[in-house]
């Protein structure tokens, strides 16, 4: 597995997160893209109390249980790659800040060839999210289970009759706000892709936000139907849903 993406003067450098130290900032970068900037209904809902130092502690603390619980496939490789893209810190010369942060993970029907859990929510972590708040649980499962019906398809039917029967799915990216149209977001999907590649996987899926959707498109990411039609309850139907759609690039070396 590639650990890095060299960079040229000023460009994102792309590296493997080996740290938890390294999560702190990670999440701070996603919330201020999902939380601040977009406000994102999915994320905020997964991430109750987010803008707060609890809540941003909270969030840093799941993404470690989540890295620390990452699974390998049959050749030994990780079924979940976190990244982070850093840039010089304009504010401390010599030194870089984390600009970026992305998690690349390989899911499959069969066992050794990804994780087979397809992505599903754990009980636990929605109850750990909102105890005792039966409502809150269900909204949230609701929309996860829309969001990633169109991936679990895919994994299920056309990925299922590859070789290897997998996909490596781009499950989080995220710019900082103070970083974005510098090229953040491409160097992580560029660097997913060619992971894509050296474990001779022929399909990369993503869902794609409206603001990055374009861009993913110039990479080769072709968009698989229309935007997503979330599937919750009438009394959910009032708040915000986010416009993603599900993007597949195939590598052709395969």
């Amino acid at each position: 597995m590639s650990s890095t993406e060299t960079p040229g003067k000023d460009a994102p450098l792309v590296e493997v997160i080996n740290d938890e130290a390294s999560f702190t900032d990670a999440y701070k970068c996603v919330s201020a893209a999902f939380g601040a900037q977009v406000h994102d209904a999915i994320w905020e809902a997964f991430n109750p109390g987010w803008e707060t130092p609890e809540g941003q502690a909270a969030g840093a603390s799941r993404m470690v249980r989540r890295w620390k619980s990452t699974t390998t496939n049959k050749d030994g490789d990780p079924n979940a790659v976190f990244l982070k893209a850093t840039l010089p810190d304009p504010s401390h010369p010599g030194h870089r800040t984390t600009a970026g942060f992305a998690i690349w993970i390989q899911i499959s029907t069969v066992e050794g060839y990804g994780d087979t859990k397809l992505g599903a929510l754990d009980p636990e972590v929605l109850r750990g999210l909102y105890p005792n708040d039966e409502k809150e649980q269900r909204f949230l499962k609701q929309m996860f289970d829309s969001l990633f019906k169109a991936r679990v398809q895919f994994v299920r039917g056309t990925a299922s009759a590859a070789d290897p029967p997998a996909i490596m799915a781009l499950d989080l990216c995220a710019t900082h706000p103070d970083f974005q149209r510098r090229g953040v977001a491409s160097s992580l999907v560029r660097w997913g892709m060619e992971e894509t590649r050296r474990r001779g996987i022929r399909y990369a899926t993503m869902e794609a936000s409206a603001m990055g959707r374009l861009a993913y498109a110039t990479l080769g990411f072709k968009p698989q139907g229309r935007d997503f039609v979330y599937e919750v309850d009438e009394e959910f139907a009032g708040r915000d849903k986010p416009p993603n759609i599900f993007m597949v690039y195939i590598n052709e070396e395969k």
